[in-house]
């Protein structure tokens, strides 16, 4: 259902002109709806509670971050651990609204006054299985923004790995999404 939603947005879409145009649109931070890339498997170990990407553009160029904010319960029980896990990347543009993107560095900060996990390598790989691969590595591949509008952004992968992966966004903030209701 969702696939042939995003079908009629592409079809529909007609594709930014100008790459400051494309930056105005693109900059800024944009949280993670969906992707048809999610294969990890849960664990009652690892919550991942938001998974952002932040887009800084400069012409051609840019700086692209995965961040996801995560609770970590060593126990299963308590969740005493506590932070945010970025995936730094840079890209280059070189075609209309392509992005060849290059991982630069992996950066775990816990919160302040959290409890400092007994097994970073393992919390480590708990985030590596529970984020969409080409997000916690994007190396070798480019994205493709094929639907881009204020609020909602569509992008295609290609590359070696994970060819054909569509992951959609929206801009953070611009709706509010409460699933609990009075």
């Amino acid at each position: 259902a969702v696939e042939s939603y995003v079908n009629l947005l592409e079809e529909k879409y007609v594709p930014v002109q100008t790459i400051d145009f494309l930056n105005l649109a693109m900059a800024g931070e944009w949280q993670l709806l969906f992707s048809t890339n999610l294969t990890g498997r849960p664990t009652r170990k690892l919550r991942l509670r938001e998974l952002i990407q932040k887009v800084e553009s400069d012409g051609f160029n840019g700086s692209l971050t995965n961040m996801a904010q995560w609770d970590l319960a060593e126990d299963e029980e308590v969740f005493d651990c506590t932070g945010i896990f970025n995936v730094k990347c840079s890209y280059q543009i070189n075609q209309g609204a392509r992005m060849i993107v290059d991982l630069n560095d992996h950066e775990i900060r816990p919160a302040k006054g959290s409890k400092i996990p007994s097994d970073v390598p393992g919390l480590v790989g708990l985030l590596h299985r529970a984020f969409p691969k080409e997000m916690f590595d994007p190396s070798g591949h480019a994205f493709d923004t094929t639907y881009l509008d204020a609020d909602l952004r569509v992008v295609r992968l290609t590359g070696p790995h994970h060819e054909g992966v569509r992951n959609i966004f929206m801009r953070k903030g611009s709706f509010e999404i409460n699933p609990a209701s009075d």
